[in-house]
């Protein structure tokens, strides 16, 4: 598990708060937010903003988890 600086607590600390105590909006919607997960990704995201120094957010694009794309080639038996 990533040990992250004193800022950085903090400011998830502060958002966790908020979260359970109903405050805590996201960004564009300015819809409530309800999960856990999304409480620590503001607050994480909070501190990447104010400088702290916060590992690098994971990548969905990395693992699509489409098809790869194939040469146009048949594959012939024989």
């Amino acid at each position: 598990m990533a040990k992250y600086s004193r800022s950085v607590q903090k400011k998830v600390k502060r958002a966790m708060h908020e979260k359970k105590s109903g405050t805590l909006k996201s960004g564009r919607s300015g819809k409530k937010v309800k999960s856990r997960k999304q409480a620590i990704a503001i607050g994480l995201s909070e501190a990447r903003k104010s400088g702290a120094k916060v590992p690098k957010k994971k990548s969905a694009s990395g693992s699509t988890g489409g098809r790869t794309k194939s040469s146009g080639r048949k594959k012939t038996s024989g």
